[in-house]
């Protein structure tokens, strides 16, 4: 007998864990306290649907609670379906309606399916965010090296959630413009006493647009002195045309070597003819001599002009005279 009174104990206990496991009795109180209208039935379908109906019912109270009337319970079983986050959509929500933030349930879901965190969007549309960009270097016409850090406050813009650039592309666009800013300075003085104009010129060319954020600000947070790119580049430039004008030279040079030498070789050429020639003389001599057509006084005429013509150039130029001495 009380074997089977404690099976049957276990058995409704069993039975009543199911009952409510699949008929959150205790939830749909909760719901119905709060002013929340849902039926057991649909409680238990949420059950059915492997639906978490504890996430749709807090959803759904907290949303009553705040006084959002387009949130409604299939509204929320289908963005968690689609994988949604329902929780902080409706604290998105809720955030956004004391913010007098205009944010509807659709463009929440939206934002939320598209990967974003909805809820910190709509934080950072009430409290802006402070961006500090990486180094930027730039240079100055004067051929002055600047580097430049800049702190962006941004605004998250709801509508340009959904499809638009994130935070890199904003830092990339303000970079940009910062080195457009100093590059367009006649010197870096002006850009160290006004750093001011940086911001101003950079705000002005709207570079938040295509972004999911708004810039309100940019402030230059600090400006250092880099290199001296215009005179490291006149220096390059001089020892660039240095280098030329040296292979210019040695170009020079060796062609003048090589007259040179073609000049000595066609000296020791000609110099070699005319001890050919020298060497043939005698024997033309001889044969005149022989043949009768050169005779003995003829013979000593040609030496006395042959001296005479030598005491004439040692006279007309002595040095060089003394010198083959």
């Amino acid at each position: 007998m009380d074997i089977t009174i404690i099976i049957l104990c276990v058995v409704i206990v069993a039975a009543l864990c199911v009952f409510l496991y699949y008929v959150p009795f205790f939830l749909w109180i909760s719901a119905r306290v709060s002013g929340v209208h849902i039926s057991l039935i649909q409680l238990v379908l949420m059950r059915i649907r492997k639906v978490p109906a504890s996430v749709i019912v807090r959803a759904m109270i907290e949303a009553h609670k705040a006084g959002l009337q387009d949130v409604t319970r299939d509204d929320l079983e289908a963005h968690y379906l689609a994988g949604g986050d329902v929780e902080k959509v409706v604290h998105a929500l809720v955030s956004a309606s004391k913010a007098n933030i205009d944010l509807g349930f659709k463009m929440a879901t939206a934002i939320d399916l598209a990967g974003r965190d909805v809820f910190q969007a709509v934080q950072m549309s009430v409290n802006p965010k402070v961006i500090d960009t990486p180094p930027v270097t730039a240079v100055a016409k004067d051929g002055i090296q600047l580097i430049a850090k800049a702190r962006v406050t941004v605004r998250a813009n709801i509508r340009q959630l959904v499809g638009g650039a994130g935070e890199d592309t904003v830092l990339a666009r303000v970079g940009e413009g910062i080195v457009s800013s100093i590059g367009s300075s006649e010197s870096h003085k002006q850009v160290l006493e006004n750093p001011d104009s940086i911001s101003k010129l950079v705000l002005r060319k709207g570079l938040d647009s295509g972004t999911a954020f708004e810039i309100l600000s940019i402030d230059i947070a600090d400006i250092d002195i880099g290199k001296n790119i215009g005179a490291a580049l006149q220096i390059d430039q001089a020892q660039a045309d240095k280098n030329i004008a040296q292979a210019k030279a040695e170009e020079r040079r060796a062609m003048a070597i090589a007259l040179e030498q073609e000049m000595k070789a066609k000296a020791q050429e000609a110099r070699a003819k005319v001890i050919e020639a020298e060497a043939e003389l005698p024997k033309a001599m001889a044969e005149a001599f022989t043949s009768g057509n050169l005779g003995i006084m003829d013979y000593y005429r040609m030496k006395n002009m042959q001296a005479d013509t030598t005491m004439r150039e040692i006279i007309a130029n002595p040095t060089s005279s003394s010198t083959t001495k």
